[in-house]
């Protein structure tokens, strides 16, 4: 009897081994399966129109007498809202913006040989929904000038309009299926070369949604065109399969 039960122990230790065993190899081949993936991009663009254009005209005016100033800079204003209105841009979409006044005689290291003791400086901001209409006021800004408005900079640092694309959330739920489809015909074309199947997502990450000038020009910022492109690149991470 002693020996039957230790042939039964001796049988049920080895069975306990090959199960350990078995088990310890079938996890050692998922594992393997599991670090089968690769790593994909799918990129997605759209040219788009600017959909709102801020135009802040910065004019200055100069006298020894303030008063004088100011007048010029009421004229100056009301030159600017006639060539707006000329140009199908009413004054609904225009806002005056900062008025400065710059006394030299009160600027210690501004030395005695002063033209005009005042500068008066007023920023007029003009907003409109149709930015061809800023666009094409903008080209004609040479007739404030030969009407006497003294412009400064036009206010802004590309020294013109500015256009902005508002209507982004409306592109984005189409560019992003675009890019994980193309990221998942790019995984499908690599898993073919490679004897193998596409499989489940194992980890995707949604790149930013940036607008870029349509036309890449030296010196001239997305902000200063009126056509731009918005692009979007998703990773993503498939799983391999024999």
């Amino acid at each position: 009897m002693q020996d039957l039960a230790r042939i039964i122990a001796a049988a049920l230790i080895a069975v306990g081994v090959g199960c350990a065993g078995w088990f310890t190899g079938q996890g050692f081949i998922e594992g393997r399966a599991a670090d089968r993936y690769v790593t994909l991009k799918g990129l997605s663009e759209r040219e788009v129109k600017a959909d709102v254009a801020l135009w802040p005209l910065r004019y200055v005016a100069t006298h020894d007498e303030l008063k004088q100033a100011q007048a010029i800079i009421r004229r100056s204003t009301q030159t600017i809202l006639d060539f707006l209105e000329h140009h199908g841009l009413d004054a609904g979409s225009t806002e005056l913006q900062r008025l400065e006044v710059n006394d030299q005689m009160a600027d210690p290291y501004s030395g005695t040989s002063l033209r005009s003791r005042y500068i008066v400086t007023q920023t007029l901001m003009v907003r409109s929904g149709d930015p061809d209409l800023i666009q094409k006021a903008s080209q004609d800004v040479g007739k404030l000038v030969d009407a006497g408005v003294v412009l400064s900079a036009y206010g802004s640092p590309e020294g013109g309009p500015i256009y902005l694309f508002t209507r982004l959330s409306e592109l984005k739920p189409a560019m992003i299926a675009e890019a994980t489809r193309r990221a998942r015909l790019a995984a499908e074309q690599f898993a073919q070369d490679s004897g193998s199947t596409v499989g489940k997502i194992r980890k995707a990450h949604q790149g930013m949604f940036v607008i870029q000038p349509r036309d890449p020009v030296p010196g001239i910022m997305e902000s200063g065109q009126l056509n731009k492109t918005v692009r979007v690149v998703s990773t993503i991470e498939y799983y391999l399969e024999d």
